[in-house]
């Protein structure tokens, strides 16, 4: 319909795509003593989720949110009392800015969130496990105009993944704030 209207449109495939049904942006898996999966979160993680971009200014938001615009025709979650994604600014969704309307924090998660596996001992007691900050929004891809080929857009949506981080605080204590499931700021050279 917007390509009848004139508005550049393409569809958007991304792969590793989080559902994050509390909005915590991660994806929380939660497993017994023994290893068994828990019921305990609505969070998903599909396979791939397919939407559409397309191109608008942003007089609402401001030129800095101008550009490619997630609009998602098939969002599994009601926004302000109704089944609707967006339009979401893809700059809003890179650049982390999930406070602004038009369910930027919904398609953050979906491209960005953590994958996160706890052990549930008790209803007051759990234990993080193992994280994962690059399971999620893997080869965001569309068509390429007049051919068949892939165009990796994920550079789009998100700054590469950091491989080497050097800490500004010793080791012992970062792994230390990991147990105690502290948020502390890491400093990448």
């Amino acid at each position: 319909v917007l390509r009848s209207l004139g508005i550049p449109t393409r569809v958007i495939t991304n792969f590793n795509s989080a559902h994050d049904t509390n909005i915590n942006l991660s994806i929380d898996k939660y497993i017994d003593v023994s290893g068994k999966t828990l019921d305990l979160s609505e969070d998903s993680v599909w396979n791939f989720h397919v939407w559409n971009e397309s191109w608008f200014i942003r007089r609402d938001l401001g030129s800095f949110y101008d550009g490619w615009q997630v609009l998602d025709a098939t969002p599994q979650e009601k926004s302000k009392g109704i089944y609707q994604c967006g339009p979401a600014s893809t700059r809003a969704i890179k650049e982390g800015h999930v406070n602004l309307d038009y369910d930027s924090s919904f398609v953050f998660a979906a491209v960005n969130a953590d994958y996160v596996t706890w052990i549930h001992y008790s209803k007051k007691r759990k234990e993080r496990i193992y994280s994962d900050t690059k399971k999620i929004g893997r080869f965001i891809s569309t068509k390429a105009v007049g051919t068949n080929s892939r165009v990796d857009v994920t550079a789009n949506y998100k700054y590469p993944e950091v491989k080497e981080i050097s800490f500004k605080i010793s080791y012992s204590q970062y792994k230390n704030s990991l147990m105690d499931d502290r948020k502390i700021l890491v400093t990448a050279v």
